[in-house]
């Protein structure tokens, strides 16, 4: 038998409590004859029980007294009359036979069919609660892992399109220093032909000497490591 049930299949006062209680608000949700649209763990939440054996002992005690029955995989509200102090289970129940020993071995049975069904209605309610409780914390760890992924798709956005407009400013860059350096290779070579006084000769200016001028541009060392020449004139003179 189930703790909150005695001996004698009685309610004690703090069971029937939660009982009448857990009937109450089934009753609000739920038409009599219908299933329940919500599970018996989170009623119990709802009513404050201490635990989930709490909540299952009441469900167990509601199917003994026939105001409830397993259906469709909840329970079926089979009436909202409230529990009364002192009234015993009414399921596994079996009519009398004939006879004096046909009376006791079905009294017997009864009783043995009764214990059967309360514990097997109480495996079934645990086992309902347990399940009601794991699929909660699955449906909130699905929602946190949808956000977190959301979160992640978003800073992956955000990281592309930095790395697209820094690899665009690298280009442009890069464009603007060849053309630099263009710029400066035929001005270089026009101030060489003109100090040679022959305009039309063929002074371009060598890579070496190039990467010598944009040292002393940069104001990095020589090549070999002496320090840079103080004007571009002494580079091409």
């Amino acid at each position: 038998m189930s703790p909150a049930v005695g001996h004698d299949t009685r309610v004690n006062e703090q069971s029937l409590d939660r009982v009448n209680a857990f009937l109450s608000a089934v009753a609000t949700r739920t038409a009599v004859g219908d299933v329940m649209a919500v599970t018996p763990a989170e009623i119990g939440r709802e009513l404050g029980f201490p635990d989930a054996l709490s909540t299952a002992r009441a469900v167990r005690a509601l199917i003994a007294r026939k105001r409830l029955e397993p259906a469709q995989g909840s329970y079926r509200l089979l009436e909202v009359r409230p529990v009364a102090a002192g009234e015993k289970e009414s399921i596994g129940r079996r009519p009398r036979k004939s006879g004096r020993s046909r009376a006791t071995t079905g009294a017997r049975r009864g009783d043995a069919g009764s214990a059967r069904y309360s514990d097997f209605g109480r495996a079934v309610v645990d086992r309902l609660v347990e399940v009601g409780r794991e699929s909660a914390e699955m449906r909130a760890a699905l929602r946190t892992a949808r956000e977190e992924t959301r979160e992640a798709r978003q800073a992956r956005d955000e990281a592309e399109g930095r790395a697209r407009g820094l690899a665009e400013k690298v280009r442009e860059l890069e464009s603007r220093a060849e053309m630099a350096e263009s710029n400066l290779r035929t001005m270089l070579a026009t101030v060489r032909a003109q100090e040679a006084g022959d305009p039309a000769r063929d002074a371009k200016v060598s890579d070496t000497e190039m990467e010598a001028i944009l040292g002393v541009l940069k104001g990095d060392e020589a090549p070999d490591g002496a320090p840079a020449a103080p004007e571009t004139g002494s580079a091409v003179s």
